[in-house]
C-alpha cells in the first residue's frame, strides 16, 4: 500500500494487528495535543512543530514498531539513556538519538500504555 493520504492508509492497511496499531494510534494523540499526524515511510508519522519525532514501522505480521527519531534535520544528539521514563528499558536504541519500541499484541500495548505516554512525551521534550 502506498499512499500519502492518512485516511486512506487507516483504512487500507491489512496488518494481523491493525487493531493493535489504531489502539496506540490513538495512544500517541492521546499523549500530547501538539502533535500533528501523517504520512512518512509509508506509515503515520507525529510531528512538534512541523519536524517529524514518531514514527510507526508496520512491516512484519507479528509485530509493529515505534520509531522515535529527531526527523531530517541532522543534529547531533545523544539521547541513548537518557529518557528516564524508560526505566523498564523497553527502548531498543538503533542509534544515539533513534530508539525502537516493538508491540506484538493488545495486553502488551494497555500494560505499557502510561509509560508510553510519558516516554512520548519526554522524547518531544528532548528532541524540541
Amino acid at each position: 500500500m502506498k499512499t500519502t493520504d492518512l485516511h486512506t492508509w487507516l483504512e487500507e492497511l491489512q496488518h494481523p494487528l491493525k487493531q493493535e496499531i489504531l489502539e496506540m494510534r490513538d495512544i500517541i494523540l492521546d499523549a500530547n495535543k501538539n502533535l500533528t499526524e501523517h504520512i512518512k515511510w509509508n506509515a503515520p508519522s507525529y510531528c512538534i512543530n512541523g519536524e517529524d519525532r514518531i514514527t510507526f514501522n508496520v512491516h512484519g505480521k507479528h509485530q509493529f514498531r515505534l520509531v522515535f527519531h529527531c526527523g531530517v534535520k541532522i543534529k547531533a544528539r545523544k539521547l541513548k539513556g537518557k529518557i528516564s521514563s524508560d526505566t523498564q528499558h523497553w527502548l531498543e536504541w538503533a542509534a544515539e538519538d533513534r530508539a525502537l519500541l516493538t508491540f506484538t499484541d493488545m495486553i502488551e500495548i494497555m500494560q505499557k500504555k502510561k509509560t508510553v505516554q510519558q516516554i512520548i512525551n519526554e522524547w518531544i521534550k528532548l528532541t524540541s
